[in-house]
């Protein structure tokens, strides 16, 4: 038995992720204006001070966290599937994680005047 979905369906189905989407970057477009006026009148009014951030403990843990994520992907997409494109699912955040750990490693951080409070 074959099942045919009407024109008018599709169509509805077709725009209901572009509608989605539409959505989605509005909310995030207005959030961030929000903040940027937020952070604006704090500066007029003296109250916005200078946020440290530690490059390097975020380096570390993104590496960590991509390199652990993609090698389980890698596995799982190896396992369920073999070798098929499917594993660059796995690879890329692997190699990106493999590359962040190698980027924490050799940088030179003693040199780097961000990281002279972190």
């Amino acid at each position: 038995m074959e099942h045919i979905t009407s024109p008018a369906a599709q169509v509805i189905i077709s725009l209901i992720p572009i509608v989605g989407i539409f959505i989605g970057g509005t909310v995030i477009f207005f959030a961030l204006l929000w903040i940027h006026h937020e952070n604006k009148q704090k500066i007029q009014s003296g109250e916005k001070t200078q946020r440290n951030f530690n490059y390097k403990a975020a380096t570390l843990l993104s590496g960590l966290l991509l390199t652990g994520i993609g090698a389980m992907l890698s596995f799982f997409f190896t396992v369920f599937t073999g070798l098929s494109p499917s594993i660059l699912g796995g690879l890329i955040p692997l190699t990106v994680g493999i590359c962040l750990l190698l980027f924490y490693r050799l940088y030179d951080w003693k040199n780097d005047s961000r990281s002279a409070d972190n």
